[in-house]
Order: C-alpha cells, then sequence, then structure tokens
C-alpha cells in the first residue's frame, strides 16, 4: 500500500515494464490486466469551477478560455479572491449647503485576499457598486496580433476541408476538352469549383516581425537607485500571467479562476472504462472505479530482521483480499510467466489466450467511429530491476476468505477452520493473513553496505470474473498472476 509520509515498499508490475503501487494501478476486467498511468487514455468528461461549483458545458468552456467569470485568483499568492464591502458615504444631490447635507449610507465592493491580505485597491482597481463584478479587465497588448494569427490560421482550415471535400465527391477531370472551345483559365477554374487566382493566391497573412537594432536604453539611475525588493514582482508571478509579466506589485491584477475538470480514464487495448466520476461537482463519488485494490490481493511488509551477506533473515508479509470471492494465492520465483490460467470441467489447467481476454466482451469498441483506434496488443516489455535477493517461497496455497466489513469489528474470533502450515501463516483474522519467508542476499552481487535490498517473486490469486459474455454465461474462475518488488530494508554488511 501506499504510506503517506514514507516510499513506496511494495510495487506492482505492469505490462508496459513500469512498476507502481497499488493504489496507483488499474484493474481492467475485460482483459484481466493491471493497467497504470501510461495504459490508460485519458478523457475529460465535464469543467467545473472549484471555488462556486459552476458545471458549463464543454463549448461554453471553450468561449470562456476555460475561465470562471464570477471568480478571481489573487495575483500575488494564487489563492481565491473574496468579495468584500465596505461603507461609503456619498452626498445628496442638490443641497449646496455643507451642513444640511447628510451622507447616505451606501456600500461599494473591492476584491480582497484573506490569505496575504492582497485587495484590489493596492492596484488602483475602483471599487464596484454591485457585488456580482463588473471588475475592469487588462487588455492582452498582444491581443491584436494573436486575433491576426487564428483568423488566418481558421482560413487555412477550412479551405484545407473545401479541398478534402472536394476530392472526395468530385473525381478528377482533365480540362484539355475546354482547349478546342477556346475557354480561358478564369472559365475553366470556375467549371472545375476553384476560385479565380486572385482570391485564392490573396490571403490575410499577418505581418512577419521584423527585428530590429533599436533597443530602448535603461535610465542612468538603474544602479545607484534604491532596490524595495517587496515592490517588485517574483517570477513565479510574472509566468503565472505570461501576456502582461507586471514587474512591480502595482501592477499586478486579479485573474480569472481556471476551470478544473472531471476525467475518466478507458483502457487502450480493448477501450473499455477503468475509472469515471460522476459529472457533477458536488459529486465525489464514482460510476466505475476499477482500482486495483478493489481486486488484486494487497500485499504489506509487516517487519524484516536486519539484511547481512550470507544470513538468511526473516521477512513478514501481510496479504489482504478485497474481493467478495474465496482466493488462493501462491508463490512463485520472479522468473516465472505470467500468462493467465483457467480450470477445466475436467480439472487441467490450460493457458488463456490474450485474444480471448480482449474479445470476451460483445461490444469491443465502444468508442464512437470518428475516434476509434485499432486495439493495441503490446507484448509485455522487459523490467530493468533484478532482485538482490533470494527468497524461500512456500510450496503449499494460503486460502483467504472473503472480504466482509463486519468481521472488521467482530473479536468473536475466526469461524473458518483452515488447515494452514504453522510454517507459513503466523496470523490470521477475516480476510488477513501474515505469512513467513526467508530472504537472503546475494553473495555473488557486489552488495554495498547501506543499500537497499529488493526481492521479486510471482503471486498467483484465483480471480472470479463476474463479467456475462457471450462465450461465458456463468461466473468464470482464472488464476491471474502478477508480479511484485519489495523493497525490504538496506544491508548492513556481512556475517
Amino acid at each position: 500500500m501506499a504510506y503517506l509520509f514514507q516510499p513506496d515498499y511494495v510495487r506492482y508490475a505492469c505490462n508496459c515494464g513500469s512498476i507502481k503501487p497499488v493504489s496507483k494501478i488499474y484493474f481492467c476486467r475485460h482483459c484481466l490486466k493491471i493497467r497504470c498511468g501510461y495504459c490508460v487514455c485519458h478523457e475529460v468528461d465535464s469543467h467545473y469551477c472549484s471555488n462556486c461549483m459552476e458545471n458549463p458545458p464543454s463549448p461554453e468552456a471553450r468561449l470562456k478560455k476555460n475561465r470562471c467569470m464570477n471568480c478571481f485568483d489573487c495575483p500575488c499568492c494564487f489563492q481565491t479572491l473574496s468579495t468584500r464591502a465596505a461603507p461609503a458615504p456619498v452626498r445628496t444631490a442638490g443641497n449646496q449647503n455643507k451642513e444640511d447635507a447628510a451622507p447616505t449610507p451606501k456600500k461599494v465592493y473591492y476584491l480582497s485576499c484573506s490569505f496575504c491580505r492582497w485587495t484590489s485597491r493596492d492596484a488602483g482597481i475602483p471599487d464596484q457598486f454591485v457585488a456580482t463584478g463588473g471588475w475592469p479587465e487588462q487588455e492582452n497588448p498582444h491581443s491584436s496580433c494573436i486575433g491576426a494569427l487564428i483568423e488566418y490560421h481558421r482560413i487555412l482550415g477550412s479551405k484545407e476541408r473545401q479541398q478534402c471535400e472536394r476530392k472526395k465527391f468530385y473525381p478528377k477531370r482533365t480540362f484539355m476538352q475546354f482547349e478546342k472551345f477556346g475557354m480561358s483559365s478564369v472559365m475553366i477554374r470556375k467549371r472545375a469549383g476553384l476560385r479565380p487566382p486572385s482570391e485564392s493566391q490573396s490571403s490575410d497573412y499577418p505581418l512577419p516581425a521584423i527585428a530590429s537594432e533599436d533597443v530602448e536604453e535603461l535610465s542612468p539611475d538603474i544602479f545607484t537607485r534604491p532596490l524595495d525588493i517587496t515592490k517588485i514582482t517574483t517570477l513565479e508571478q510574472r509566468l503565472k500571467y505570461p501576456e502582461v509579466q507586471a514587474e512591480e506589485m502595482t501592477n499586478l491584477r486579479p485573474k480569472h479562476k481556471q476551470f478544473l475538470v472531471k476525467r475518466s480514464q478507458r483502457c487502450r487495448v480493448c477501450e473499455h472504462n477503468v475509472c469515471k466520476p460522476e459529472k457533477s461537482p458536488q459529486s465525489i463519488k464514482f460510476k466505475i472505479q476499477l482500482a486495483a485494490f478493489y481486486h488484486v490481493p494487497e500485499v504489506r511488509i509487516v517487519t524484516c530482521e536486519p539484511l547481512r551477506i550470507g544470513q538468511s533473515s526473516e521477512l513478514l508479509l501481510k496479504l489482504c483480499n478485497p474481493t467478495q470471492h474465496q482466493t488462493q494465492i501462491m508463490l512463485f520465483p520472479i522468473s516465472s510467466p505470467t500468462t493467465p490460467t483457467t480450470t477445466t470441467a475436467v480439472g487441467i489447467k490450460q493457458n488463456v489466450d490474450r485474444e480471448n481476454l480482449q474479445m470476451g466482451c460483445e461490444s469491443p469498441n465502444l468508442l464512437p467511429s470518428l475516434v476509434r483506434q485499432v486495439a493495441i496488443t503490446e507484448d509485455p516489455k522487459p523490467i530493468k530491476l533484478e532482485p538482490e535477493a533470494e527468497i524461500t517461497l512456500p510450496e503449499s496455497t494460503l486460502i483467504l476468505p472473503p472480504r466482509d466489513d463486519a468481521a472488521e469489528y467482530d473479536d468473536t474470533g475466526d469461524t473458518h477452520n483452515f488447515q494452514d502450515d504453522p510454517k507459513l501463516v503466523v496470523w490470521r483474522k477475516g480476510n488477513k493473513a501474515v505469512i513467513r519467508l526467508h530472504v537472503k542476499p546475494n553473495e555473488a552481487q557486489q552488495l554495498e553496505e547501506g543499500q537497499d535490498i529488493t526481492v521479486g517473486f510471482v503471486m498467483q490469486y484465483e480471480y472470479v470474473n463476474t463479467i456475462a459474455t457471450l462465450e461465458h454465461k456463468e461466473p468464470q474462475k482464472l488464476d491471474l498472476k502478477i508480479k511484485l518488488f519489495l523493497s525490504i530494508g538496506k544491508l548492513l554488511g556481512s556475517t
């Protein structure tokens, strides 16, 4: 499991060759493979503002440049600004006598940061009489150049689309037949559906930037003027707003808060979702959550004796079954193959082909035809991590009962009667068990004192696939294998 303030001691191997903790990988129930962050494709489901929880559709968020129109970020510390109200006495109109003029209580509103105490008054922004907004926005000095480039590329895109459509619906024709009639080239282009040469060649190409040798001279007092660091912006503050890059604190302006997104992860092979959240920004639930710690047995390191070269040390591992079905766990050497197997009706173990795993669903391609991709069937990549210690693996099978949430609060004892090997199983409660293994650092490798020692093995566990397919209407039991790498500690030295 991933620890909060400690490194990852137990890591699972993915097919792409990366090793991740169980909290950072997914398990695809359709192709029965471990998927890390590199083996899934990410899709944006919805946009939302983390302050006001506004949830606009994607086209509207694109028009707003992915920024909320009601919330602002502090340009100094990048926290969310809040709207504050202050009284503003305004004299009544029409009274020329100062003694009879009584102030009318009104309120004005300004932006304030409760973290660094920055306000819009520090930047010289006038107060507003409406709390909903109306704050003046700082214009981009390069907006005209950016607009010209966008318009130019929009014209190029429309021309390319027209050419593609014309090639698709109109076959190629020769214009030799118009020569005997004496038709001009303009008429030929018009008959062919092409633009006139003057219109096709004329394009609103933006003016290119011209390099100039004239550089603005520095002020003569730049080296003698006293420097106040509190009035100069930092590099982070300038890069936060690259279009302006204010040099002084008084030139900072509030920025509209950027939208956050809710994204879903999809398996690159079978194109099924492995993680899909709810679209509502107030909800923290998931429609689909196939995290690995819900389907793959979890392994934790309980304790390990001091590691010395040529000496066997005791290693205690805690295994937990997170599924609702009973599972059997066996440990094999790290060089063992990880091909899934299944048990036939006769009781014979046979390998499961990768094609059967991928096509085990009724709709293998769930994406639209425009974005549908060919299924990626890559062979497993080698893992460039060699264990520095030998581990003694048991030959017996460890049985873990299904998960029972009520058993966590039940102290009456374990009602399961498993014939466990006392040399293997040290402790058992509910769906958890602690096993005893022995590790010995390799004497052949040139290990140094203080070096981190890593051991590895292949864990085989029984998985019940409850997804009904055309081939298997009932739940199917499979024996899946996965490689694990454990960091058990540092080498203390030799005996």
